[in-house]
């Protein structure tokens, strides 16, 4: 129960989603229902941050809040879970990746997750989504082994600008970044953390090529993860 902040409109435009819709092929619906659970999507998340991330080991009383604000916030993931998958099924590449989060995050044993999230993420990824593509190099290992994972990760850089409005957002763990995130809740990344990741990963992928993805990730975010490796080959 672990969830989400805000998605940012696009500059100038009046009529966001008609913008978004006029730049993505994105169904209008399927954005006014992700528009529609972004609300609850910032309250859930915004209580799972407040809750300590030591809250296991906290006093009764700090335990006691720590467990209403997760009560609180999975009452806040139900109607954003009912939006999100109407817009999942519309293929909204960023609802996908948001309501996979969620399962990642309600669903603890790992062949679930692969059954509910991994092609949720997929399609996502498919349609040059950045994000996912964290999601995906820990859960869902069989498309990591394809060609299209390697063509849907070099596809990114290009499909960037037009999701740029829709950061930040929440990922399963940022590689390049050595931090924790706050709280209870997860790590939230740019635009920018998003692309260094997917070189990351691009060079975890493709030896031949490793030298030169890991440095593009550094040179965008300073890629704690690719910083490490390229010293341990040298």
């Amino acid at each position: 129960m672990f969830v989400y902040r805000w998605s940012a409109l696009f500059l100038g435009c009046l009529l966001s989603q008609l913008c978004i819709a006029s730049t993505l092929p994105i169904d209008p619906r399927g954005e006014s229902l992700y528009q529609q659970a972004l609300p609850y999507l910032q309250q859930a998340n915004a209580r799972m941050e407040a809750v300590p991330a030591n809250f296991p080991t906290a006093g009764a009383q700090e335990r006691e809040r720590a467990m209403v604000l997760m009560q609180e916030a999975g009452e806040l993931l139900k109607p954003a879970v009912a939006l999100l998958e109407q817009a999942a099924a519309l293929d909204h590449p960023v609802a996908q990746h948001r309501l996979a989060m969620i399962y990642i995050l309600l669903l603890s044993p790992t062949e679930v997750i692969k059954e509910k999230a991994c092609p949720l993420m997929e399609r996502s990824l498919a349609q040059g989504f950045a994000p996912p593509a964290l999601g995906i190099s820990s859960f869902c290992w069989e498309f990591t082994d394809t060609p299209q994972y390697k063509t849907a990760l070099l596809a990114i850089e290009a499909s960037a600008p037009l999701y740029e409005a829709y950061f930040p957002q929440p990922v399963v763990k940022l590689e390049c970044k050595n931090e924790m995130p706050q709280g209870m809740a997860m790590q939230w990344g740019s635009s920018r953390d998003d692309q260094a990741e997917t070189y990351r990963l691009l060079g975890d992928y493709d030896r031949a090529r490793r030298t030169e993805y890991y440095q593009k990730a550094i040179e965008i975010n300073d890629c704690y993860k690719a910083k490490r490796r390229l010293a341990m080959r040298s």
